[in-house]
């Protein structure tokens, strides 16, 4: 949704005071690229996943559910943290954005395979020709 003519002149307005207030900040906050950010979030998050796996491993060996538990949850968490992260650095929506709309509106075809297969057997028992 764009603008009003009112929003956009406070808009201007508010930006002028920020570069006449702190230019520094005004040009950090202008050229900061919000991908590195998010890329960030995905290093930090694999750093973490690794820990994670490490104190899953100590828990294993020193025979102590409750530490290898929490690694788990370390790794769980620095794993959703990594999606999420990766979700956003790439244009995402939490949402779902316009994606599944799509793949919605296509008709899903055929292949064959295992899957299937059983699919179409469980359809026939459950309609009573099997």
């Amino acid at each position: 949704m764009p603008l009003s003519e009112h929003e956009q002149r406070m808009l201007d307005q508010i930006e002028q005071a920020l570069y006449a207030e702190d230019p520094k900040f005004a040009n950090t906050v202008r050229h900061t690229n919000p991908a590195v950010h998010y890329k960030r979030w995905i290093i930090k998050a694999s750093i973490g996943f690794v820990l994670g796996i490490a104190v899953l491993m100590g828990g294993m060996i020193l025979q102590q559910p409750v530490v290898g538990a929490l690694g788990f949850l370390i790794m769980l968490a620095c794993a959703l943290w990594g999606l999420s992260g990766w979700r956003k650095g790439s244009g995402g929506t939490e949402g779902g954005g316009n994606a599944p709309q799509a793949q919605a509106k296509q008709p899903r075809q055929q292949k064959p395979g295992m899957m299937n297969r059983f699919e179409e057997r469980w359809r026939r028992r459950q309609e009573g020709d099997g």
